[in-house]
């Protein structure tokens, strides 16, 4: 997963709602995508072959927060969508 990084915005989503982002981290490593449309999750599979981005979705407390590990598996980023 390389350097684990959040957005300020999302680490206070998560502080606030007294949450650890490890769940979701794991949920994520363990190939749970949560709520990402089949031809993501089947896109998920195939990215673990070639090396390509992996992108999870998770409902936390009301709020999308995705999960990307780039391909370079240089980095994961919790994120809100609308800050991608």
């Amino acid at each position: 997963m390389g350097q684990i990084v959040a957005t300020p915005a999302v680490a206070d989503h998560f502080a606030a709602h007294g949450i650890n982002p490890l769940d979701y981290l794991s949920r994520h490593v363990r190939g749970d995508w949560g709520d990402v449309p089949p031809e993501d999750a089947e896109a998920n599979q195939a990215s673990i072959e070639r090396g390509t981005r992996i992108l999870s979705s998770y409902k936390v407390a009301s709020e999308t927060v995705w999960v990307i590990t780039e391909a370079d598996r240089s980095s994961t980023t919790l994120l809100f969508p609308s800050e991608y």
